[in-house]
């Protein structure tokens, strides 16, 4: 008794945060629910090396991809970091409209600066980027980042404490959501 074979196709996925669309590889639809799939933002960002992590959902025949995490690549940091400056980094977790986020901010000050100007960075981006999250869903968080919304903000912000080379998102990741 022969067994009919069953023949994998291309489906188109739309990713709305980067407003493209790629093509993945399954049998049928509900077979790529939940898939993980890791698109590289480097040609659109021109030339800062991240990589976005995205989950696929279907509703129907529409398929998406939703953000699960968005990662600036260890090299392109180390190459800003030049002699005679600082970086300042964290690790925290946020809660937002829609989940928990653990955001992971780096900084480059222009100049060598003391401990206490470091640690008043890093609380002063811990506290803004918490009031920001508050009042923003996961998916405009994201959006915001890929912009470089949030580091413009957040660089203008922390000018008052002192002037900053680089002012950047490393990880932001969904933990959980609610």
């Amino acid at each position: 008794m022969a067994v009919a074979k069953r023949k994998k196709r291309f489906f188109d996925v739309e990713i709305p945060i980067i407003k493209k669309e790629t093509q993945l590889q399954a049998f049928e639809i509900p077979e790529l629910e939940g898939r993980l799939i890791t698109y590289d933002l480097t040609r659109f960002l021109k030339g800062k090396s991240a990589i976005f992590q995205l989950m696929i959902k279907t509703k129907g025949d529409e398929i998406i991809a939703i953000p699960r995490q968005i990662k600036v690549l260890p090299y392109f940091l180390k190459r800003m970091i030049r002699k005679g400056t600082n970086y300042v980094e964290d690790s925290f977790s946020t809660e937002c409209k829609d989940s928990v986020l653990r955001i992971k901010p780096f900084f480059v000050t222009r100049r060598k600066v003391s401990r206490k100007i470091r640690n008043a960075l890093r609380k002063k981006a811990k506290e803004e980027l918490t009031n920001y999250a508050k009042e923003r869903k996961s998916e405009e968080i994201f959006e915001d980042v890929v912009r470089g919304d949030i580091q413009k903000y957040l660089s203008s912000n922390l000018k008052k404490i002192y002037p900053l080379s680089l002012c950047e998102i490393r990880i932001l990741k969904v933990e959980k959501e609610k």
